[in-house]
């Protein structure tokens, strides 16, 4: 049997009687890492706080290591919750050096200084130890944050949307470097975001909630795949909609007759979601005939919208590796690889 690292059941929150977690329940295995996915407001913050300590809930419980830190009849505080936080702006105390930073949650030893300079080996920061928080940058600080947090070992990592201040292009990098220290310390941490890229490219498993309720909990692959609903679909990735019926194993639309995953519907009548990179263009005599009413090229990959059959508003976006060979104009055969999804 796995071992827990996370166990909440039924975890209700409000503030002055509007929901903002309702009855969230799932677990999280040691090592792992889960990303909290979600649009604002939808109460993802509070659930992470929940977590930590910061926030009281109504209802529910919170186990951590197999040990409960909030029930009926438990409150557990913060600091006895074995849990390291990394705020948005990694938050620094302001008069402490790098090393007085990481430092500042270990016990007075001596093997203090060893798992300070440890620490800041596992984020790339060696010979940083005397800098003070001004002089780093927010990418620098971010770092520090994590070897603070890790410094004491804690059951769990919690991460607050910690690239959410910094420049995009300074992201990409920094996400492979935290996924790289929280890796190789086998830490359990929890990462709340809102965007979709984060999350896929960083997360093990990935919880997606909407108006204080968790929708989906699943691994990256299945959440965009196999999307609960239409909701979950349209926000976890870019989406062609169109209306279908059922027949079967099969589902006709205008782009053909589709095989589809899942059960059969109880309706004939269905919402049909295929994902960009599903279609493939050719010559016109291999498949729905298209045209091209738009090109839009990114440098690693192009978006083609195309308009297809006789309804004015019937378009498809076409996710293609590099640079379009088509242009505006051109007729095209638009095929479907793959199963699509229906609702």
């Amino acid at each position: 049997m796995t071992a827990l690292a996370l166990s909440i059941k039924n975890l209700s929150k409000s503030f002055d009687g509007v929901n903002v977690l309702e009855n969230v329940a799932f677990d999280l295995p040691k090592g792992k890492m889960l990303a909290i996915l979600g649009p604002s407001g939808c109460g993802k913050t509070t659930l992470l706080r929940s977590i930590a300590g910061f926030e009281t809930p109504n209802s529910g419980s919170i186990e951590i290591s197999g040990k409960e830190v909030f029930g009926e009849r438990k409150y557990l505080s913060s600091e006895k919750r074995r849990i390291g936080y990394v705020p948005q702006e990694g938050a620094l105390f302001p008069h402490l050096t790098v090393a007085q930073n990481i430092a500042f949650g270990l016990p007075r030893n001596s093997k203090r200084n060893d798992r300070v300079l440890e620490m800041l080996e596992l984020v790339g920061m060696e010979g940083f130890e005397k800098r003070m928080p001004h002089e780093l940058s927010g990418g620098q600080q971010q770092r520090i944050a994590l070897a603070r947090a890790l410094a004491p070992d804690p059951a769990l990592i919690l991460l607050d949307e910690p690239f959410s201040a910094l420049d995009t292009g300074l992201r990409a990098k920094l996400r492979e470097d935290i996924k790289y220290a929280l890796e190789k310390s086998n830490a359990t941490s929890i990462m709340v975001t809102h965007d979709q890229e984060e999350a896929f490219s960083m997360a093990e498993i990935i919880a997606v909630m909407r108006d204080g309720k968790l929708i989906q909990i699943a691994e990256p692959d299945d959440i965009y795949t196999n999307p609960k609903d239409l909701n979950v679909a349209t926000f976890v990735g870019e989406t062609v909609l169109l209306d279908g019926y059922v027949k079967g194993d099969y589902v006709d639309c205008p782009l053909g007759t589709l095989s589809y995953q899942g059960n059969s519907p109880e309706k004939d009548k269905v919402t049909v979601m295929i994902r960009p990179e599903q279609f493939t263009i050719g010559a016109v005599e291999n498949g729905i005939k298209a045209q091209v009413a738009k090109t839009t090229y990114f440098g690693h990959d192009s978006l083609i919208q195309m308009h297809f059959g006789q309804n004015e508003n019937s378009f498809a976006s076409i996710r293609v590796l590099g640079k379009p060979k088509v242009k505006k104009g051109d007729m095209v055969g638009l095929q479907v690889e793959g199963d699509v999804v229906i609702y």
